[in-house]
Order: structure tokens, then sequence, then C-alpha cells
């Protein structure tokens, strides 16, 4: 049976885990996860809003000039990420919310950015739409996302760990994020996979915006 927690769990279990995930975190940025961040947020511009921010691992990798709002679902994450951001001289304004029903009204970022974050989303879909309905149809969306490996044998590994993965903190690694941009209707402008294909960086916007 697989692992479908509700995002009041999620939440639960990020409050709960929120100072070990910090360490961790830190472990994937020695990895190669901070190249792949400043590669990406350094297209961020103008008023930008952060989807489930977590501990703040992207706020030193903004240009100057961004005006960032940030929010999450977990309260313990967030102070994590306000530190982080004291840390860095980063203004940041928080909110408390859920992804999937974000409390902003429509076309009014510039900007809208999530990292590793549709893994966990227990309805991707819908953050995906939010994230689309609240960015400006001349905006970008920028996503930093994991997902199945195109390796054989490395996607075959998690599909078999997928449950016992997902079990601690609802993170389905094996998603297709490329597929889940396009079926929450967004257009991608550009898609890039690294590290055997895990790791995707993607820009993308409404299929009613301007690609050019």
């Amino acid at each position: 049976m697989g692992i479908d927690y509700t995002t009041t769990e999620i939440q639960a279990r990020y409050d709960e885990f929120a100072r070990k995930y910090a360490v961790m975190e830190r472990v994937q940025e020695l990895l190669g996860v901070r190249r792949l961040r400043r590669r990406l947020l350094r297209r961020a511009s103008g008023s930008v809003l952060e989807v489930a921010c977590g501990t703040g691992a992207n706020f030193s990798h903004y240009p100057q000039g961004c005006e960032i709002t940030a929010i999450d679902a977990s309260r313990a994450m967030m102070d994590i990420a306000d530190h982080t951001a004291a840390d860095h001289g980063v203004d940041i304004e928080f909110g408390l919310m859920d992804a999937q029903t974000l409390a902003f009204p429509e076309d009014c970022f510039d900007t809208v950015v999530s990292s590793l974050t549709l893994c966990t989303f227990p309805d991707p879909i819908a953050a995906l739409e939010e994230m689309q309905r609240v960015c400006r149809e001349d905006g970008r969306i920028l996503l930093l996302e994991h997902g199945r490996s195109s390796n054989r044998l490395i996607g075959r590994f998690q599909d078999v760990r997928e449950n016992s993965h997902a079990k601690q903190l609802g993170c389905h690694w094996n998603r297709e994020p490329l597929e889940l941009v396009e079926r929450a209707g967004l257009h991608p402008v550009t898609a890039h996979r690294t590290f055997f294909e895990i790791f995707h960086e993607i820009e993308a916007v409404s299929h009613s915006g301007d690609v050019t």
C-alpha cells in the first residue's frame, strides 16, 4: 500500500524533523545542489514568491533587487528559514500557508520559485496550478526538482524503495517532475536534467503566456 500523507500530516512531520532536515540540506548543498540552485535562481527577477521555502537554502542565491515572499506549511521550517534570511542579510516577507491553496490574488508575482517540493505535495498538480495562478502572464516559474532516474538500475531502485523512502517525510522520489509540469498546463521553456537525470532544472510559463 502506498504512502499518501495529508498536508496536515506532512506539516507535523516537518515540524518534528526541521532541525535534522537543516543538517541534511547542508549535506545536499555540498554534493552539488548549491550549484543547481545558483544556476536556476539567477533567472529570478522582480517580485518573487518562493513556495515551500523549507529552511531557506535558496535565499543566498537570489539576484539583488528581488522582492521576496516565502511561504511554507511548517512553522518550524519557516522559523529556521527566518534565521537563514537574517544570516544572509536578505529581507524576506514570510507567510504560513499550504502550497495547494495560496492566499494571494491572481497575477501578482513576476517569478514563482519552488525547489525539491513536487515530490512531497499531496497534490502536486494543484500546487503547480496555484503557482501558475499567482504568476503574471509574462512571468516565470522556476523549479529545481528531483525525480525518477532514467538510469534503469537507479530508477528500479527508486521504485522498489519508494514506500520506505516516503514513509519518513512523504517524499515520493520517483515522480516525474516534467510530466507533472505539463499536466498542470504549464509550458517548459527550458528543462535540464543532471546527476543520472535525477535532478531537473525547469523554467516554465503558462501556455497563454509569453514563451519568447
